[in-house]
Parts: structure tokens; sequence; C-alpha cells
């Protein structure tokens, strides 16, 4: 813990999305950025001046040693994960770690168990826990607004890696690196579902590569049905490569109402009729601050263009500081997801991957 009334320090691992979302909203938490650790030299130098980070390594453990770091934030390709998250444990620091979590469960486990050894506040990247209209959609369903949720349906179709000039990160098209739509996108929705409606019981699904996209290993789709501990029945499909107008649908429906999002609004159907539900001032967060264009040289990278992570990403990096600093957190807040979060979801992704090499058979997510 650092001392009262002195700010926290950080270290960002990942110069990419590192940048783009976790720089500035860890400064926007309070957080004091000493240092970005990076693969290329030049780009981590290049990165840290133009950002005002103090020191830029190549070399992970010459950060961990750096005075003032107390914490670690983690926004590195998937199966780079476990190596960083441990070596930041074992140096006593609390770590934020991006997600997918980790290349599978058993790792996750691993990397779960070092954390709460070393007794280090442990978060997962799921900031869109504090999304305003997700984290409205699960307080009125918790609060019974649609009665007893049955029936959930996850719909997303974007054309972001359609056509030659979709260019992704080598990793991003290798299967055996983690990359793909289903870690990227589906890691959100599986988090948003265990939050709202609980547990995975099960799963089938498919994930197929529709984009033609030579030398990509890793799906662009997946197609998923899913049962939760709690009953509901649900779909969750989503594409980035089928071409044609965006498609979004978030729809929750129950005994006695249906919830659903549209972009940043919450509707509520029931017996009195369809209204749109106003957003508490305690969800609400700032308007999005796009990241700066230069620094969008992918498909990948222009999925934050918008800048929409930066101010759920900030509440998450609050909340974090709020832990390390035994700060009280309101009860009315977002739950936050810890790396007991990070195994669970690794056993739906575990689940989901069984299930699509098996021909879409039914596989337990316990």
């Amino acid at each position: 813990m650092a001392p009262k009334n002195k700010p926290l320090g950080v270290a960002i691992v990942g110069t990419g999305f590192g940048c783009i979302t976790h720089l500035p909203a860890f400064r926007d938490a309070g957080f004091e950025v000493r240092a970005l650790v990076g693969r290329d030299p030049v780009r981590t130098a290049e990165r840290a001046e133009r950002f005002g980070v103090p020191s830029a390594f190549t070399d992970l453990d010459a950060a961990l040693a750096l005075d003032g770091v107390d914490a670690v934030t983690v926004a590195t390709p998937p199966h780079t994960h476990a190596e960083i998250v441990l070596a930041a444990v074992a140096a006593g620091k609390h770590v934020v770690c991006e997600k997918p979590f980790a290349s599978d469960t058993a790792q996750a486990r691993r990397m779960l168990a070092a954390a709460e050894q070393a007794g280090v506040v442990h978060l997962l990247g799921t900031e869109f826990r504090w999304q305003a209209s997700q984290a409205l959609l699960a307080r009125l369903i918790a609060a019974g607004a649609i009665g007893e949720p049955r029936l959930a349906t996850w719909l997303l179709h974007i054309p972001v890696l359609t056509g030659p000039a979709a260019e992704v990160p080598a990793w991003w098209g290798r299967a055996e690196q983690g990359g793909g739509w289903l870690g990227a996108h589906a890691s959100h929705w599986i988090d948003q579902i265990r939050h709202t409606l609980g547990e995975f019981a099960g799963v089938s699904a498919g994930l197929p590569l529709v984009a033609d996209r030579p030398g990509q290993t890793a799906e662009d789709t997946f197609n998923i049905r899913f049962r939760t501990v709690t009953g509901v029945e649900g779909t969750m499909q989503s594409s980035a490569g089928i071409y044609g107008p965006p498609l979004l649908t978030t729809r929750v429906a129950g005994t006695h109402g249906t919830a659903w999002t549209e972009f940043d609004d919450v509707w509520l159907a029931d017996a009195n009729g369809d209204r749109r539900i106003e957003t508490p001032a305690d969800l609400s967060t700032p308007d999005p601050i796009a990241p700066p264009a230069d620094l969008m040289h992918t498909a990948y990278d222009l999925l934050h263009s918008m800048g929409i992570d930066r101010a759920p990403y900030t509440r998450l990096a609050g909340t974090f500081a709020a832990l390390i600093n035994n700060t009280p957190i309101p009860a009315e807040s977002p739950r936050h997801a810890t790396f007991t979060d990070g195994v669970a979801a690794q056993q739906v992704l575990d689940a989901i991957r069984t299930s699509a090499a098996t021909n879409g058979s039914w596989v337990p997510c316990a």
C-alpha cells in the first residue's frame, strides 16, 4: 500500500491497448503511471515519452523493481498473461489482468492461487461491468423488474474483419496464441451473463471462420447456446467477419417483463407498456474520449477508436485503488471481477471450444 495521501504507482505492460485505454484510465482514477513495458524497445520508448511516462522497459523485472510501483496492469496477448501475472504477484504487486484471462482453466487456476498466496489485490479487466447500460440492465434484473429471467439473447454482427484491408495483429489470427473473436468479444458477454443471470451450467457451440482470410486459424464468429444454473436459456451469436450493416441486440425476458439495451439506452416492457429507463446518477459515466487517431493501425485497434472503454475502465481502476487502500466501496456499485471470476469465465471458454471441436455437443461448464 502506498503511504497515505501519496498516489499509487502503476506499471503498464503492453503498448497497444495499454496506451489506448489503460494509461488514460488509470491516470483518470488517480494513479501515477511510473513505467511502460513492451517488447519493442523503440516503440516502447517513443510511447513512454509521448505520454509522459518516466520509465520505459522491455524487461518486466526491471519495472517490478522500480521504486514506487505498487501495481501492475496487464494489457498483452492472452498467451502471455500467465508469465507476467505470476512474476508480478511474486514481486508483491497488485494486478489487473485483461481478458481472456488465460490460455486454459488450469493456467487460470495457477494464476489465482499465486495471487491469493501473495495476498495481493487481483482484478480482471471486465470494464464493461461499469458501462452505464450494462450496469443498469444488471441492476433492473437483480431488482426483479422482469420477474424470474427465462430467456436471454446476446447478438452482434459487425464487419470489422471483412475485406483485404482488415488487418489484425499476428497473434490475433492464431488460435494457439489465444486469438480470435471468441476471446476478444465473448469473454465480455460471458462476464455480463455470469454477473447478471448466474453461472453457466453448460454450452453447445460452433466457432466458424466466415471471412476468407488466408493464414488465419482463429475463428471470427461464434454461435453458442447456453443454459445457466438459474434456469435461463440463452443464445450468444456474434461475427466480425460478415458483410452488411451492424446488428446489435441484448435482451433478457422474464416471467413479468423484458429488458433490453439499445446502445446506451435501457428499455423495459411489461403489462404497463414499453418505456426507457433513465440512467441513475451513480451509474452515469462521462462521454467517450477518442484516443489519438495515429495509434489506430489495425482493425483490432479500430474497435477501440471511439474511446468507449475509457470511462468504465476508470471506474474499474478506481475500484482497484479503493481495494488496495482499504477504502469502502458503495454497496450499490457494480461488483468487481477478480481472478476467481477469471477462472470461472475460462471454464466457460474451454467448454465452448470443446463443444465446437465435437460438432456442437453439450458440454457442462462446472
